[in-house]
């Protein structure tokens, strides 16, 4: 695990600490982490994602079809 420190200003320090108190957790730390596993979720690129990797990985396993035309397969026209 990683041990940084940390500059924080007025207002961000209470938004951690409403955090802390929302979600039960027992110190900053733990508040920080949530935000960081929240954004990931929310905001990062699926692609970046670890589980969207392995998810890929497994469709590539799933037989697949050839289709001529994409629109008469699916009656779209």
């Amino acid at each position: 695990m990683v041990q940084a420190v940390i500059t924080l200003t007025e207002h961000e320090n209470r938004v951690l600490n409403i955090i802390k108190g929302k979600f039960g957790l027992k110190n900053k730390t733990e508040a920080i982490q949530l935000v960081i596993n929240e954004y990931e979720k929310e905001l990062l690129e699926p692609e970046l994602r670890p589980e969207y990797v392995e998810k890929i990985k497994e469709r590539q396993k799933e037989p697949s079809i050839k289709v001529k035309d994409f629109r008469e397969h699916f009656r779209l026209t």
